[in-house]
């Protein structure tokens, strides 16, 4: 660069002039080149999208966070993974995830908005939800309180409920899978491995598809299933949730999958007993080996812990305060006695 004061040209990066000795200005560091993958989205969605970042990854997809050029809004964009694109059945299933979810219109479903293929680039937007995810709360916290768990299982359950009266069985229910809005609404997203009554079967017989931790037992055996195989892993999120692991682990999936048949998990009270008992009651029914025993409904489900949450008091405005984060209190003046500020592990 050149000095301002003596003209003398100087190597980039030169703190000072070699000729007059005088600072030279701060020079912006040279952009990176251009991501060829974020070049390539944009051109496979038409330019609609502008690409910020890269937020996470799956083992289906990568997942970025984008701005809808015409609306200014964020979404959140699922790119398969290339290996996975270019296998056919990978392919369909990633589709199905569109199509499976595009039929469910329901407040608390994460609905994607589009769906594309462009070479072997498949991809969906999705609504971007600035609450989180469950698995990450988990990550931070370890348990979350009584309440909050009743909380996310009754929104959880609706949604599922409104999901499985509509013909689709959601298979892969997880913590991965609830994200929180704003107001720390729990949604479910991530239809992938989906049933539905308009889609013929896409595996083989006997095949079990899910996460093993979660799976019901009918769904290790590779079974056909009904509504109330979600409602049993929502059981597992919320033992999980309470007890700071699931009902089940084991060595490898094989071993899981044997336990979930074959074993009874241990109960809450026995694990924990700080756990309030009819709650445990509630997660425990869920966890029933033979489905008839469960809740039949994911409407029954809510409404036991929504009963429950009213017994105890505890209201959706309360429980929503004490869920937002706290703000920085102003200085106590001297002389006075200050309020106690409730740890983050105080709240729900």
């Amino acid at each position: 660069m050149f000095c301002p004061e003596c003209g003398t040209w100087n190597r980039g990066g030169a703190a000072t002039c070699v000729r007059c000795a005088e600072a030279l200005p701060d020079v912006p560091a040279r952009p990176d080149a251009p991501d060829a993958l974020i070049t390539a989205l944009r051109q496979a969605t038409g330019n609609r999208y502008r690409v910020l970042r890269r937020i996470g990854s799956g083992g289906m997809a990568d997942v970025y966070l984008v701005e809808q050029e015409t609306l200014g809004r964020p979404l959140v964009l699922k790119v398969m993974h290339a290996h996975l694109a270019r296998d056919d059945e990978m392919r369909e299933r990633f589709r199905r995830e569109a199509e499976a979810a595009a039929r469910l219109v329901h407040p608390l479903i994460c609905v994607p908005f589009d769906y594309g293929e462009v070479g072997e680039m498949v991809y969906l937007i999705m609504p971007h939800l600035g609450g989180g995810g469950l698995a990450e709360l988990l990550a931070r916290q370890r348990t979350l309180a009584p309440e909050r768990v009743a909380e996310i299982g009754a929104q959880v359950a609706t949604a599922l409920d409104y999901a499985n009266r509509h013909g689709v069985v959601h298979r892969d229910v997880k913590p991965d899978n609830v994200l929180f809005d704003e107001d720390g609404n729990a949604y479910i997203t991530d239809f992938g491995i989906a049933t539905a009554q308009f889609h013929a079967r896409l595996t083989a017989s006997g095949r079990a598809m899910g996460t093993p931790h979660y799976m019901a037992p009918e769904q290790a055996m590779g079974r056909t299933l009904d509504g109330r195989a979600d409602l049993y892993a929502v059981g597992v999120v919320m033992y999980e949730c309470l007890v700071g692991f699931p009902p089940f682990d084991a060595a490898d999936a094989f071993a899981v999958g044997y336990k979930q048949v074959h074993e009874a998990p241990v109960p809450l009270v026995e694990v924990n007993s700080a756990v309030p008992p009819r709650l445990a009651e509630i997660v425990m029914r869920c966890l029933e080996k033979a489905p008839e025993a469960r809740f039949q409904r994911g409407a029954d489900l809510a409404a036991a812990l929504e009963a429950w949450l009213h017994e105890i008091g505890v209201n959706r405005e309360a429980r929503m305060r004490a869920s937002t984060p706290a703000v920085s209190a102003p200085p106590v003046p001297s002389g006075s006695t200050p309020t106690p500020t409730p740890r983050a592990t105080d709240r729900p």
